[in-house]
């Protein structure tokens, strides 16, 4: 009996350490005030982007909430307002699986905000298919529209620096392998439907946010615009969505539990985005608040710049 109870009091010790310490993680503890500054944050109807979008409301931002969904975003808009308390906070329509929308947002965006201070690639999907352009789905969305979309806000980040770039990434990056030969045969990073397939070309796709950020702020150098990759945590949100009805099934009870909440969650993004004194983190990956290294091949030089030059021919930049 006496070895079973302390078995017992051992998960249960270890399952509170790792609920409120690795679960719940840090939290951003800069109060820096945002008036007179704009940000975007993209996907911001749901999830982690809605909450780190109230966030920064309260911090007297600008919130631009660039969305796919009309009715999703208008909807979010006035629970944002609510919230926060400000009327600084506007709906854009955004579909990052159109290049079309992109160039759209970003000329509509140009044409009515003076400025931009923080941009935040936040936006994420979970789903095989393809855009409009004929792009792999997770490629398209998770990467392709986020690079031509910083691209084009560019010249108003530098405008406006000090200025960040955070773009929110996944530790499943960790597990993801660029194929350039099925990027050029395909325009897309793989082609599977199973679990596993799936499931890699999502970490492919997480990767490819790395490594952008990794080539972005190597030519920022001589700016004053930043840029940072983040791991949320595992977060208890809507970006399985669109997964499989069986892997919804073994996800939700374990949501609670082992799943951050979205305000835990969206703390690294809040620290990348306001926390004074790590410009010279630039280009770095973060993960509970804190800067962690990456394997090599998320901080290979090549392999960013060879990334960088694709995305520019599929997007038209090039």
């Amino acid at each position: 009996m006496s070895t079973l109870l302390l078995v017992v009091g051992v998960v249960v010790g270890f399952a509170y350490i790792y609920r409120h310490v690795v679960v719940k993680g840090k939290r951003c503890t800069s109060k820096a005030r945002l008036d007179g500054k704009t940000v975007i944050v993209t996907g911001s109807n749901t999830g982690i982007g809605k909450t780190t979008a109230i966030d920064l409301a309260k911090r007297g931002a600008r919130v631009i909430l660039a969305c796919r969904s009309k009715q999703r975003g208008e909807a979010a808009l006035e629970d944002i307002k609510r919230e926060s308390g400000s009327n600084q906070v506007v709906f854009m329509q955004l579909d990052l699986g159109s290049l079309k929308s992109v160039r759209s947002f970003a000329e509509n965006f140009l044409k009515s905000e003076p400025r931009l201070d923080i941009l935040i690639n936040n936006a994420g999907i979970y789903l095989q298919g393809r855009t409009e352009d004929g792009l792999g789905m997770m490629f398209g969305v998770n990467h392709i529209g986020h690079f031509l979309l910083t691209n084009l806000l560019l010249d108003r980040l530098k405008e406006c620096e000090p200025s960040r770039v955070v773009n929110v990434s996944s530790v499943a990056h960790c597990f993801g392998k660029i194929d350039f030969d099925c990027l050029n045969t395909n325009k897309a990073l793989g082609l599977g439907t199973s679990f596993m397939e799936v499931f890699k070309v999502y970490s492919d796709s997480k990767l490819c946010n790395v490594l952008f950020t990794h080539e972005l702020a190597k030519r920022l150098q001589g700016t004053k615009v930043t840029c940072y990759s983040l791991h949320p945590g595992a977060i208890n949100s809507e970006l399985a969505r669109n997964a499989s009805s069986v892997l919804q099934l073994v996800l939700t009870p374990l949501t609670a539990f082992f799943f951050k909440n979205t305000i835990q969650g969206s703390q690294t993004t809040l620290h990348c985005a306001v926390q004074e004194g790590i410009e010279h983190l630039s280009g770095r990956y973060f993960s509970n608040c804190t800067v962690r290294e990456v394997y090599p091949k998320a901080k290979d030089d090549a392999m960013a710049k060879k990334l960088w030059e694709l995305s520019e021919r599929l997007c038209g930049l090039a």
